[in-house]
């Protein structure tokens, strides 16, 4: 691989995770402030609306942080990938455009508005601009899907004379059938991740011994969605995400599963190291028939392995593409049981007097990022070697003019920052959850 484009491709992919540590938090937060905007409105008990400003405070937060290392890849798309933006740009640009435009602007508005118009807006208002807040975030959350999306499957375009790829139909972009399964996995991905976090301060509350009522909400909510939340993951989500890429990239979907050998009664892979040189997978602890039954609703199906793609189309990083699937699905599974046994209990009474699974449920607040992280290293790892699926070559959209020094000083430079952003964030975070929904002595 070429050094100037490694690097690039490594500044990018640094800075595109670090951004999702927040989005993926906000978005699915959004949905459970409506909530208990909702049940304040519905029991008039003010303690869900110390509830809520608590947790919209920490939105803010992460909000703030999401905005500061967001803008940093919009422009990497002209300094690092300025031959993908000059090929790709009619078309992508009307998606960033209405995120930034409509949907961002909506968010930040009423993020605003709920934040410090409580008084101005009472009680309807309120709830109005915490609605409209989480419209604006999961609206946001579209046009940027709707935009791998197309990078993933590309639509609604033609090829111009000069080989630039011109928008045909917007709707076609909007509407993109991969959008409905990515999108869905997205959100509720987010779900997952803001449901953990909930769960997990409210458990501390809990084990802490302060603003033990308001833990009790915290985990009681953050439960129940995260229980629904890791189940919807798995199915239909998750399902219907996985067949969309046997049917329209089913050499990512071999990569993905270390599958090197076309066969019916294709395995699923529990353990295994997949040996690229050699074309296996080492070590392999299998189920037979499974592969085949998920892909095509038949255990005898056959599946295409790598050996049925040229080799200049396999993806170019299937050790950590595979590594990358398998951490997703195993912390996703690992998720759907301890939100069951959570829910279980908490149903029958007892969660709150459990401590080993308080203790868990605390301690399981960084995996649902790493699930995410890892979800989103196996949709851009298995799109490789394209940028643009079938049209455009990761090779293909790199700046020329950018050096491999210079793209090292500042992917030097953005790690610098971030490392101290991640203080600062860590710090506004802690002291926020140290003071809790109310002072101390009112607890």
């Amino acid at each position: 691989m070429d050094t100037a484009l490694g690097i690039h491709r490594f500044q990018f992919a640094f800075t595109v995770t670090y951004h999702y540590l927040f989005p993926q938090l906000t978005m699915g937060l959004a949905l459970l402030l409506v909530i208990l905007k909702t049940q304040f409105l519905r029991t008039n008990d003010e303690h869900y609306n110390r509830s809520a400003r608590f947790w919209a405070k920490i939105f803010a937060i992460n909000f703030v942080m999401g905005v500061v290392t967001g803008i940093p890849m919009e422009f990497q798309f002209g300094t690092n990938w300025s031959r993908f933006s000059e090929a790709a740009g009619g078309v992508i640009g009307h998606t960033l455009a209405l995120e930034g435009i409509y949907a961002f602007f909506l968010e930040s508005t009423f993020l605003g508005l709920f934040l410090f118009g409580e008084k101005l807006l009472g009680r309807i208002g309120h709830w109005v601009a915490g609605f409209l807040l989480f419209l604006g975030t999961w609206l946001s959350g579209y046009f940027i899907v709707a935009t791998n999306a197309w990078m993933q499957h590309p639509v609604g375009y033609t090829m111009t004379p000069d080989g630039k790829i011109a928008l045909e139909s917007f709707w076609a972009l909007i509407l993109n059938p991969w959008i409905l399964w990515m999108y869905l996995h997205t959100m509720i991905g987010s779900v997952v991740t803001a449901a953990f976090v909930m769960a997990s301060i409210g458990a501390y509350y809990l084990l802490a011994r302060k603003h033990e009522e308001y833990g009790r909400t915290f985990v009681r909510l953050g439960v129940t969605a995260g229980f629904l939340a890791s189940i919807l993951m798995l199915f239909p989500t998750g399902d219907g995400q996985g067949r969309m890429i046997a049917k329209h990239q089913p050499v990512t979907l071999a990569a993905m599963e270390g599958l090197f050998e076309t066969r019916e009664w294709a395995p699923v892979a529990i353990l295994g190291q997949p040996d690229v040189e050699r074309g296996r997978l080492d070590n392999p602890l299998t189920i037979p028939g499974v592969l085949s039954f998920l892909t095509y609703r038949n255990w005898a199906a056959e599946v295409k392995g790598l050996d049925a793609y040229p080799r200049d189309l396999w993806p170019d990083q299937i050790p950590l593409l595979y590594y990358s699937f398998h951490i997703m699905l195993g912390l996703g599974t690992i998720f759907i049981a301890v939100m069951t046994i959570a829910f279980v209990l908490l149903r029958k009474g007892r969660l709150f007097e459990s401590r080993p699974l308080l203790w868990t449920l605390m301690l399981m607040l960084p995996f649902p990022y790493i699930a995410n992280t890892a979800g989103w290293f196996t949709a851009e790892l298995g799109r490789q070697p394209w940028l643009i699926y079938g049209l455009v070559r990761t090779s293909e959209g790199a700046s020329v003019q950018v050096s491999s020094g210079n793209a090292m000083f500042t992917l030097i430079g953005f790690m610098g920052m971030y490392a101290l952003l991640t203080v600062l964030w860590l710090f506004l975070c802690y002291r926020e959850i140290d003071r809790g929904p109310e002072p101390a002595h009112a607890s």
